[in-house]
């Protein structure tokens, strides 16, 4: 089972084929011709054909790893890793609780892959609109899977007011610390999201103990 400092490949007791490894390797080269393009020429410039031509693969091989040019920046390739980490919650946990450690649990699965993690692959999510939208498409089903985990863990309806007001807050907090960061994430916005989980918890008070 992965855990959250390592992804799927490396988890404890499993040994990556051959066959993976060279998948991997491929993605990664898929990858890295695309940010060599796109750094030289810009993205909107850069074709499908360009970076299967740059990564020697053909154009056959790069859509069946990619379904778009859009998905070679924003796939991380984690999903597995997820579904570990929140397959290992224990039940029992209050929602707050369950936040936090959903939040710490993926945040150290994406912290510690280097694509996920990756400066340049962010800065240009950030700065071009079509990857803006694609991101925002990504995070608003992680949000809508979240709300039908919460669901099926609290036993509340997933179309429960409370609860839709309860992940709507949530995220729009993770949402408002995490925008416009184009460089690698590290312990301190952690922190600053388990701070605002607090906040949350305590009813938003304005005075007193921060």
């Amino acid at each position: 089972m992965a855990t959250p400092t390592t992804t799927p490949a490396d988890a404890p007791g499993r040994r990556t084929g051959l066959r993976e490894k060279n998948k991997m390797r491929t993605r990664k080269a898929i990858r890295d011709a695309a940010m060599t393009l796109f750094a030289e020429q810009g993205y909107t410039q850069t074709t499908v054909e360009q970076i299967a031509r740059e990564a020697e693969v053909s154009h056959t091989t790069f859509f069946r790893y990619f379904a778009s040019k859009e998905q070679v920046v924003i796939s991380d390739d984690l999903e597995e890793a997820r579904d570990a980490a929140i397959a290992a919650i224990p039940p029992g946990l209050g929602h707050f609780d369950l936040l936090r450690r959903m939040v710490t649990d993926l945040f150290g699965i994406g912290t510690s892959d280097e694509w996920a993690n990756n400066s340049a692959r962010m800065h240009l999510i950030q700065s071009e609109p079509v990857l803006r939208t694609a991101y925002q498409i990504e995070s608003d089903r992680a949000i809508s899977e979240a709300t039908d985990f919460f669901a099926d863990y609290t036993g509340v309806p997933a179309d429960d007011f409370r609860l839709r007001v309860f992940i709507a807050a949530a995220g729009g907090m993770m949402f408002h610390f995490a925008k416009g960061n184009d460089e690698p994430v590290d312990d301190d916005l952690l922190a600053t999201l388990l701070r605002a989980i607090d906040l949350l918890e305590r009813g938003l008070p304005l005075k007193g103990e921060s």
